[in-house]
Protein backbone atom coordinates (compact mmCIF):
# COMPACT_ATOMS: atom_id res chain seq x y z
CA UNK A 1 0.00 0.00 0.00
CA UNK A 2 1.42 3.38 -1.02
CA UNK A 3 1.99 5.95 1.75
CA UNK A 4 -0.35 8.96 1.31
CA UNK A 5 2.33 11.28 2.77
CA UNK A 6 5.51 10.43 0.89
CA UNK A 7 4.37 7.99 -1.83
CA UNK A 8 6.64 5.17 -0.65
CA UNK A 9 5.39 1.65 -1.47
CA UNK A 10 6.99 0.07 1.62
CA UNK A 11 4.32 0.25 4.35
CA UNK A 12 3.62 -2.13 7.17
CA UNK A 13 0.34 -3.23 8.79
CA UNK A 14 0.46 -2.58 12.55
CA UNK A 15 -3.10 -3.57 13.48
CA UNK A 16 -6.08 -5.23 11.75
CA UNK A 17 -9.61 -5.57 13.04
CA UNK A 18 -13.11 -5.86 11.61
CA UNK A 19 -15.35 -2.81 11.51
CA UNK A 20 -18.32 -2.71 13.86
CA UNK A 21 -20.69 -4.30 11.33
CA UNK A 22 -18.00 -6.72 10.06
CA UNK A 23 -18.43 -5.46 6.49
CA UNK A 24 -14.77 -4.42 6.21
CA UNK A 25 -11.34 -4.88 7.74
CA UNK A 26 -9.74 -1.76 9.22
CA UNK A 27 -5.94 -1.75 8.96
CA UNK A 28 -3.62 0.69 10.73
CA UNK A 29 -0.45 1.11 8.70
CA UNK A 30 2.91 2.82 9.13
CA UNK A 31 5.28 3.96 6.39
CA UNK A 32 8.79 2.55 6.75
CA UNK A 33 10.29 5.61 5.00
CA UNK A 34 8.67 8.64 6.68
CA UNK A 35 7.01 7.03 9.73
CA UNK A 36 3.56 8.35 8.72
CA UNK A 37 0.56 6.47 10.09
CA UNK A 38 -2.70 5.97 8.20
CA UNK A 39 -5.75 3.73 8.05
CA UNK A 40 -7.03 1.63 5.15
CA UNK A 41 -10.23 -0.38 4.77
CA UNK A 42 -10.58 -3.66 2.92
CA UNK A 43 -14.10 -4.51 1.67
CA UNK A 44 -15.62 -7.33 -0.34
CA UNK A 45 -16.53 -6.25 -3.85
CA UNK A 46 -18.98 -8.63 -5.51
CA UNK A 47 -18.77 -7.06 -8.96
CA UNK A 48 -17.54 -4.01 -10.83
CA UNK A 49 -20.49 -1.64 -11.11
CA UNK A 50 -20.97 0.98 -13.80
CA UNK A 51 -23.16 4.03 -13.24
CA UNK A 52 -25.31 5.29 -16.09
CA UNK A 53 -25.63 9.06 -15.70
CA UNK A 54 -28.73 11.03 -16.77
CA UNK A 55 -26.80 12.12 -19.86
CA UNK A 56 -26.27 8.47 -20.82
CA UNK A 57 -22.55 8.62 -20.02
CA UNK A 58 -21.18 5.57 -18.20
CA UNK A 59 -18.67 5.87 -15.36
CA UNK A 60 -17.25 3.33 -12.89
CA UNK A 61 -19.06 3.25 -9.54
CA UNK A 62 -17.05 5.04 -6.83
CA UNK A 63 -17.95 4.24 -3.22
CA UNK A 64 -15.88 7.20 -2.00
CA UNK A 65 -17.87 9.62 -4.18
CA UNK A 66 -21.08 8.18 -2.74
CA UNK A 67 -19.69 8.58 0.80
CA UNK A 68 -18.65 12.21 0.10
CA UNK A 69 -22.15 13.12 -1.04
CA UNK A 70 -23.71 11.46 2.03
CA UNK A 71 -21.27 13.19 4.40
CA UNK A 72 -21.94 16.52 2.64
CA UNK A 73 -25.66 16.09 3.31
CA UNK A 74 -24.85 15.19 6.93
CA UNK A 75 -22.45 18.11 7.53
CA UNK A 76 -22.91 19.61 11.01
CA UNK A 77 -25.50 16.95 11.90
CA UNK A 78 -24.94 14.73 14.93
CA UNK A 79 -25.12 11.24 13.43
CA UNK A 80 -22.64 8.59 14.56
CA UNK A 81 -20.09 7.76 11.83
CA UNK A 82 -20.70 4.03 12.38
CA UNK A 83 -24.38 4.44 11.46
CA UNK A 84 -23.41 6.41 8.36
CA UNK A 85 -20.90 3.76 7.26
CA UNK A 86 -23.50 1.01 7.83
CA UNK A 87 -25.97 2.93 5.66
CA UNK A 88 -23.41 3.46 2.89
CA UNK A 89 -22.36 -0.21 3.02
CA UNK A 90 -26.03 -1.21 2.87
CA UNK A 91 -26.57 0.91 -0.25
CA UNK A 92 -23.50 -0.62 -1.92
CA UNK A 93 -24.54 -4.18 -0.97
CA UNK A 94 -28.03 -3.48 -2.30
CA UNK A 95 -26.59 -2.22 -5.60
CA UNK A 96 -24.32 -5.26 -5.91
CA UNK A 97 -27.14 -7.67 -5.08
CA UNK A 98 -29.37 -6.31 -7.88
CA UNK A 99 -27.54 -8.65 -10.25
CA UNK A 100 -26.94 -5.87 -12.76
CA UNK A 101 -23.52 -4.58 -13.76
CA UNK A 102 -24.95 -1.23 -14.88
CA UNK A 103 -27.00 0.88 -12.47
CA UNK A 104 -28.81 4.15 -13.22
CA UNK A 105 -27.68 7.13 -11.14
CA UNK A 106 -31.37 7.77 -10.33
CA UNK A 107 -31.60 4.36 -8.67
CA UNK A 108 -28.53 5.07 -6.54
CA UNK A 109 -30.05 8.41 -5.54
CA UNK A 110 -33.28 6.72 -4.47
CA UNK A 111 -31.39 4.18 -2.33
CA UNK A 112 -29.35 6.96 -0.69
CA UNK A 113 -32.48 9.02 -0.02
CA UNK A 114 -34.14 6.03 1.60
CA UNK A 115 -31.08 5.45 3.79
CA UNK A 116 -30.80 9.12 4.78
CA UNK A 117 -34.49 9.25 5.63
CA UNK A 118 -33.79 6.71 8.37
CA UNK A 119 -30.68 8.57 9.61
CA UNK A 120 -31.53 12.27 9.66
CA UNK A 121 -34.46 14.29 8.27
CA UNK A 122 -32.39 17.40 7.57
CA UNK A 123 -29.73 15.44 5.66
CA UNK A 124 -32.52 13.68 3.76
CA UNK A 125 -33.97 17.03 2.60
CA UNK A 126 -30.49 18.42 1.81
CA UNK A 127 -29.66 15.41 -0.37
CA UNK A 128 -33.08 15.50 -2.03
CA UNK A 129 -32.63 19.19 -2.88
CA UNK A 130 -29.50 18.38 -4.88
CA UNK A 131 -30.68 15.03 -6.24
CA UNK A 132 -34.04 16.42 -7.40
CA UNK A 133 -32.43 19.68 -8.55
CA UNK A 134 -34.51 22.12 -6.48
CA UNK A 135 -34.29 25.59 -8.00
CA UNK A 136 -36.66 27.63 -5.81
CA UNK A 137 -38.12 27.75 -2.31
CA UNK A 138 -41.41 26.40 -3.70
CA UNK A 139 -39.59 23.18 -4.60
CA UNK A 140 -38.75 22.71 -0.92
CA UNK A 141 -42.34 23.51 0.12
CA UNK A 142 -43.90 21.01 -2.25
CA UNK A 143 -41.34 18.33 -1.37
CA UNK A 144 -41.94 18.81 2.37
CA UNK A 145 -45.71 18.81 1.93
CA UNK A 146 -45.48 15.54 -0.05
CA UNK A 147 -43.25 14.15 2.68
CA UNK A 148 -45.82 15.13 5.31
CA UNK A 149 -48.61 13.43 3.35
CA UNK A 150 -46.48 10.25 3.02
CA UNK A 151 -45.94 10.22 6.78
CA UNK A 152 -49.69 10.58 7.53
CA UNK A 153 -50.84 7.81 5.22
CA UNK A 154 -47.76 5.63 5.28
CA UNK A 155 -47.64 5.74 1.49
CA UNK A 156 -47.22 8.31 -1.27
CA UNK A 157 -50.24 10.52 -1.96
CA UNK A 158 -52.48 8.93 -4.57
CA UNK A 159 -55.42 10.43 -6.45
CA UNK A 160 -58.57 8.28 -6.31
Amino acid sequence: MRCPYCGNDDTQVKDSRPTEDSSAIRRRRVCNACGGRFTTFERVQLRELTVIKKSGRKVPFDREKLARSVYTALRKRSVEPERVERMISGVVRHLESLGEVEVASEQIGEFVMEGLKGLDDVAFVRFASVYKNFSAADDFRSFLSELGEDDKTGRPDQDD
